[in-house]
């Protein structure tokens, strides 16, 4: 394994202003900036309504304005809602029996709510007339549609996982903190997020502050202005999300060493560098430093950030996934195959599949991936061998699916209804299509999770999309490094490697020793530097500042950002780098 000494950015951020004073922290003084807004508009019972995302700590928020406001009436919207088993009942076709799956609900924040208690819970709140109502909770401004004040406390979905794990959270309107977190977070993804998302964008623009709850007993919160300000410079330039990592059972050492992380930790299986649905942003004030959920920019930019192709296509969803696999000193990812097109849309409810592919960043002499199948199977046999495998434990994979060694800067490409999976002794970047969770295993080498549970295998959703024509010839001419050159001079040379005509994202790799021209038009650029210890992007006409990036950071270039360039910077002047771009293919 190749070691570096890391340069990796953790937690990179977005600088909004140099006043750190634009941004408010802790409860003291986020409350005290809203009672001096109460004073302002002498009415005797202003109703400030706080409406939160799913898993902010409700409690937290409650205690500290109650604190604050002595006398005032604190209404929980959680009180109006229908009981839990009637909400149950109601999602249950969108939550389904399925462990890892459900469908993507079409509902709204109205469905979580009981009409007459919301009707009671608004007389209620109209008929106080001294002090202020404080409305707080998930659809708080559903109940209290004429805020004097409203508030967003928002939260990155990477931060609820973690409150799933810790118990620390539950899905809306239902009790159910101490259910299987992997439980929690299917619920969510299906339901509740689809619900809060629809009504975030519906109101987020009329908000007077919003709230940065991310640190338990750690608040910020900054003006409207400042957040829709913050947006509007990060989609005009590039930048980074802020990174997750997690293990894994197959999980290795090599996202330890090239990131930084926790020494402590049995190993990191996946490094998620932009999934924006999940990570965050951070924009800084000064010294300070607001966290906000990344897709919070998709919602409010979407034609300059995605390019109008794009938008017209995708809608207001971000339809490119970056992370890493590591299984270096690790063993084999399952035997898996995602969807085709029409599966997951008549199924889930989802508009496209998970198209992917493989970009090999570092490689073992014994490193390979399995790919598509043997020439002349049976698919009978293969579908009974591994329900055996279930069994007793034991399935051939390579007596039914191909195996290929790889090495670093191998291009490796996936459509849908290809089996597949990484060998040990690798690192992958992986670049796909966003629906991230559509993945049926097939076969798990037998093995445990790491909550020593066995790990779900979807075979009776994967077998109904498995493509048996890709076998061993097709692979070899379809799928494995079909780099065409496209130009080289000057120090640069453009590859395309990818992906498969199938698939709607194409990449192009750039070798440059020199500055390398990139033009962001049409579509959202993402890039990762593959080679090389760090590298400036520039605008040739200045349009944003010269952003600095390191060896395996993943950066998004929004198409409102225009054309830019990438060169080597720091330590490696005079050396040669490489990128890998990532771009919606369309036509001009």
């Amino acid at each position: 394994m190749t070691v570096h000494t890391s340069n990796y950015d953790k937690y990179p951020r977005i600088r909004v202003s140099d006043q750190s004073s634009d941004c408010l922290c802790g409860w003291k003084a986020i409350t005290a900036e809203i009672s001096r807004r109460v004073q302002q508009q002498h009415k005797p019972a202003a109703r400030i309504v706080i409406e939160c995302y799913p898993g902010v700590h409700e409690s937290e928020v409650s205690a500290a304005f109650a604190e604050e406001f002595r006398e005032a009436t604190i209404v929980f919207s959680s009180n109006a809602m229908l009981p839990a088993n009637e909400i149950n009942a109601f999602f249950a076709p969108d939550i389904t029996e399925d462990e890892l799956f459900g469908y993507l609900t079409r509902h709204t924040i109205d469905r979580f709510f009981d009409a007459g208690s919301v009707s009671r819970t608004q007389k209620y709140i109209h008929s106080v007339k001294e002090g202020p109502v404080i409305v707080i909770g998930v659809g708080a401004a559903r109940l209290c549609p004429e805020a004097d004040l409203l508030l967003y406390a928002d939260l990155p979905r990477w931060e609820i996982q973690q409150r799933f794990r810790r118990r620390e959270a539950g899905n809306i309107g239902v009790k159910n903190r101490d259910t299987r977190a992997s439980l929690l977070y299917k619920r969510a993804f299906f339901v509740d997020w689809r619900i809060c998302d629809r009504f975030k964008k519906k109101i987020i623009g009329h908000c007077d502050y919003v709230l940065d709850t991310h640190l338990p007993g750690q608040p910020k919160m900054i003006t409207r202005a400042w957040f829709e300000k913050g947006l509007a410079t990060a989609v005009r330039r590039p930048f980074r999300v802020v990174p997750f990592f997690d293990p894994g059972p197959w999980g290795g050492q090599w996202l330890r060493e090239v990131c930084d992380l926790d020494r402590e930790a049995v190993n990191f299986a996946w490094g998620f560098d932009c999934v924006p649905e999940e990570n965050s942003l951070v924009f800084g004030f000064g010294d300070v430093c607001f966290e906000l959920p990344a897709i919070d920019l998709v919602f409010a930019h979407p034609e300059e950030l995605l390019g109008i192709p794009v938008y017209g296509r995708f809608g207001d969803e971000f339809p490119i996934r970056f992370d890493f696999l590591d299984t270096m000193q690790g063993g084999n990812l399952s035997l898996q195959v995602h969807p085709l097109t029409e599966y997951i849309r008549e199924t889930f409810g989802m508009n496209y599949t998970q198209d992917e592919s493989y970009y090999i960043l570092e490689a073992g002499d014994d490193a390979a991936v399995y790919l598509g199948l043997k020439e002349n199977i049976r698919p009978e046999e293969m579908i009974a061998a591994l329900k055996d495998a279930r069994k007793t434990g034991c399935f051939e994979a390579e007596r039914f699916v191909g195996r290929y060694p790889v090495k670093k800067h191998d291009h490796i490409l996936i459509p849908g209804g290809t089996v597949h999976c990484s060998g040990s002794n690798s690192v992958v970047l992986e670049i796909s299509a966003t629906p991230y969770i559509f993945t049926f295993k097939l076969w798990d080498w037998g093995r445990l999770g790491l909550d020593g549970r066995p790990r779900p295998i979807n075979l009776a959703h994967g077998e109904k999309v498995i493509r048996w024509n890709r076998t061993e010839s097709w692979v070899r001419r379809e799928l494995l490094n079909r780099v065409e050159l496209l130009r080289e001079k000057d120090g640069v040379r453009e590859e395309r490697t990818g992906l498969h005509e199938q698939e709607f994202i194409e990449t192009r790799r750039h070798r440059f020793s020199r500055p390398a021209l990139h033009e962001a038009i049409g579509s959202v650029n993402v890039l990762n530097l593959v080679e090389g210890r760090e590298a400036l992007v520039e605008s040739p006409d200045r349009a944003f500042e010269p952003f600095v990036v390191h060896y395996a950071e993943t950066f998004i270039v929004p198409a409102a950002a225009g054309a830019y360039t990438v060169r080597p910077w720091g330590e490696s002047e005079g050396k040669e780098c490489a990128t890998i771009k990532a771009f919606v293919r369309h036509h001009a």
